[in-house]
């Protein structure tokens, strides 16, 4: 979805943007942007005036907060893990987003962006999902206020997350299987952005990460800054520093990303950490490790890092997460990585599985693979004693069980 360059707004009030380092025009740096067909440049400025009102009105934000409070379960839990904590030498804590009703952060922004379709009279909601958790999120959230709602899910992930395609439809959702292209999340995108383009008088796209045209990133990124918000009354609370010394995320889209580094972005001494996924290794080309090997493109409206051949064409991403097997990555993580102020790592399959099979062992939780690839931080990184280290458990795993059993299996065989 590409074309010349459009301002979607025109505001020059920099305070509507909260912590983020981003423009009126939607650029973070030089990335972001809004490069979409001339047909939806009305929509998208109507996008960002509702956005804008909506989250300036304090009906609204009471409203979607006492939703978070009494239907998520928030605040989540910021849990010591003292076992993990021994075996490293240091203070580690999880920030339990598995524990969100509907199982992982994603819901954090379905509540607040189908509540601004409400606001704006639309009737029906459409969504994108790779791992499934942001679908089943859209589908829980529309029965709740009771909206139509449409899944497109790449034909590969609906097979690799049964568990979750039968939550959504259960829900009440439709899921639409996409198989063009590489048949993941990707082509789920494209085929949203398409349905969007289509049938803009009554349909709401609930994109799920932050990614896209502006104002996509920076909605999302506000609805899940809830995350970096709990994080640091909780480190406060719990450890007896003001400030964490790191906060580490897993990275497809940014979403979960986003939301736990946004209250930190100006506080130089939380050492900020993005894990992207290497699948088989990056040497391998089978990897979804955008900001350690991504170049400058445009990619589903926003100028990003975009995993690309050398005639700039997409390259397929792969990783065992569907959650993190995006090619792009939002322009907000992409400028972080590109300034500096994010650390980026990369951890394979396996790094994620061992990452995995150890928080499981040690601390009785079982993480979603796509959180496995923020803890696989934990033997890449060296800590002091004294560090506090909170790292963002972005989902629970049981929609991976079945990955997870394949890796066991695989492993006690090799052993024989």
């Amino acid at each position: 979805m590409t074309t010349s360059t459009t301002n979607t707004q025109t505001h020059h009030d920099t305070s509507r943007h909260g912590e983020l380092p981003v423009d009126d025009n939607g650029f973070y740096g030089r990335f972001g942007g809004c490069y979409v067909p001339d047909e939806l440049k009305k929509n998208l400025n109507e996008l960002a005036e509702a956005y804008y009102d909506a989250i300036a009105d304090p009906k609204f934000m009471a409203e979607y907060r006492d939703l978070l409070r009494h239907y998520v379960g928030r605040p989540s839990p910021l849990y010591h893990a003292r076992r993990l904590s021994e075996k490293y030498g240091t203070n580690i804590y999880l920030k339990r987003e598995d524990l969100n009703h509907t199982g992982a952060h994603k819901i954090n922004n379905a509540i607040g962006l189908a509540m601004l379709a409400r606001r704006m009279g639309k009737r029906r909601v459409i969504a994108e999902t790779g791992a499934g958790q942001h679908g089943v999120a859209t589908a829980t959230v529309c029965a709740l206020l009771g909206l139509e709602c449409t899944i497109y899910m790449g034909a590969i992930d609906v097979e690799r997350q049964r568990p979750n395609v039968e939550r959504m439809r259960m829900l009440g959702a439709e899921v639409v299987p996409v198989k063009q292209g590489g048949a993941t999340l990707q082509n789920a995108v494209d085929a949203a952005l398409a349905e969007w383009v289509n049938r803009r008088d009554d349909t709401f796209y609930l994109i799920g990460s932050a990614v896209g045209p502006h104002p996509f990133p920076e909605m999302v990124s506000f609805f899940q800054s809830v995350i970096s918000e709990e994080i640091r009354r909780q480190v406060a609370e719990l450890s007896g520093k003001e400030l964490p010394d790191y906060v580490i995320a897993c990275v497809g889209g940014g979403s979960n990303a986003s939301g736990a580094f946004y209250h930190f972005l100006n506080e130089p001494s939380v050492k900020l950490v993005a894990v992207e996924a290497a699948g088989h290794g990056i040497e391998t080309g089978q990897h979804a490790a955008t900001m350690t090997v991504g170049k400058d493109a445009v990619l589903h409206g926003s100028h990003t890092l975009v995993i690309t051949d050398a005639d700039g064409n997409v390259v397929p991403p792969y990783s065992i997460s569907a959650g993190l097997d995006y090619p792009g990555v939002g322009p907000l993580l992409a400028c972080l990585a590109d300034n500096g102020r994010v650390e980026v790592l990369a951890a394979t399959d396996d790094e994620a599985l061992d990452a995995a099979f150890e928080l499981t062992r040690t601390e009785g939780i079982i993480p979603a693979i796509e959180s496995s690839h923020a803890l696989a931080a934990l033997s890449k990184i060296k800590f002091r004693p004294d560090d506090v280290i909170v790292i963002n458990v972005s989902g629970r795993g049981d929609k991976d069980m079945q990955a997870y059993m394949a890796a066991r299996d695989e492993r006690l065989t090799s052993k024989r």
